[in-house]
């Protein structure tokens, strides 16, 4: 499962070719907003690297849905680059990965970018891997990885939803945060 903006900077297009043969892709996601050439026809790109193979455009997703589609998924996949298709660079990837965390907490494992905010929120190797951005082949390995041994998966899924039920809930995220406040004002 990829969930997500339909922009080059998310690295969709590396997805499509590091697709492990007979694995399934949903797609799902808004299409971008890069209003000029090349970058706002990335959409028909994707189309076009999909096609013979099995990949499924949702299009948007309501948010009362996204629980399930989480949960059915297999791996989710953030392949976030640093330079997208079109040799262009991404001064800021990914802050946080709000995706990530939404399928950490849905019990299923991950495949990111070594890029960004990512690194604090996935563990590599625990709660899912880390791949070098925009490298194809490591991205296929992985994915490969947890498609095939299904025991790591299920460790690898029951650990991230322990770690964000014991970092990233909004109590345990507020608490860290009025944390760094008294620590802040506690010299004055």
């Amino acid at each position: 499962l990829f969930l997500g903006r339909l922009t080059p900077h998310k690295g969709i297009d590396r997805l499509l070719r590091a697709l492990p043969d007979g694995a399934s892709l949903t797609v799902a996601g808004a299409v971008g907003h890069d209003p000029r050439p090349p970058e706002r026809d990335y959409p028909e790109l994707l189309r076009r690297l999909a096609a013979d193979r099995r990949v499924r455009f949702t299009g948007p997703v309501d948010d009362a849905d996204l629980p399930e589609l989480y949960r059915r998924a297999a791996v989710f996949v953030l392949p976030t680059v640093e330079q997208t298709c079109y040799g262009r660079p991404v001064p800021v990837t990914e802050l946080l990965g709000l995706s990530v965390l939404e399928a950490m907490a849905s019990g299923t494992p991950v495949v990111a970018s070594r890029t960004g905010g990512l690194p604090e929120v996935v563990r590599h190797g625990e709660t899912g891997f880390l791949v070098t951005p925009g490298d194809i082949d490591e991205l296929r390995l992985r994915i490969d990885m947890l498609l095939r041994k299904r025991p790591l998966a299920r460790r690898m899924s029951q650990a991230a939803r322990a770690i964000v039920l014991e970092r990233f809930t909004w109590d345990r995220t507020a608490q860290r945060c009025l944390a760094a406040y008294a620590e802040l004002t506690s010299g004055r």
